[in-house]
């Protein structure tokens, strides 16, 4: 499977199974399994470097398991066929997502004017917050 011009992923690193899939579908639902389990092994792939592997697993969140795997399980479709393209492609997706490095955060500061300005409304709010207390006779 392709990701990009620099990682493709082989056969042994791609599990999947299939089993019944919840919802409608009539009697097909009982009979034919058409939900998909895709398990990628993400933590001994040979074909991703260290640094996406890392992005990886932030953004997999809870798909990624203990011992290193991305699950992905698709039962959107009738089909098992559809359903697998489906979870190949939402792997895909994932991958190249962690391929982009994110854009380091330059620190900025507010101008003197804007901090002046902030100040300055405030200063008037807590005036017009004061003058609602009670009044001395």
């Amino acid at each position: 499977m392709r990701i990009n011009d620099q990682i493709e992923i082989a056969d042994w690193e791609l599990t999947e199974s299939f089993t019944r899939a919840s919802g409608p579908g009539g009697q097909n639902v009982n009979k034919v399994s058409t939900a998909v389990e895709l398990r990628f092994e993400a933590e001994r792939s040979p074909n991703l470097p260290p640094a996406v592997k890392a992005r990886l697993k932030r953004l997999s969140g809870r798909r990624w398991t203990q011992d290193g795997a991305i699950v992905i399980f698709v039962q959107e479709t009738r089909s098992q066929a559809r359903n697998r393209d489906i979870a190949r492609e939402r792997l895909t997706e994932l991958i190249q997502k962690a391929c982009e490095k994110p854009k380091r955060r330059v620190a900025t500061r507010p101008t003197k004017g804007s901090v002046r300005r902030r100040l300055q409304a405030k200063k008037e709010r807590g005036e017009v917050k004061a003058l609602r207390g009670k009044v001395d006779e």
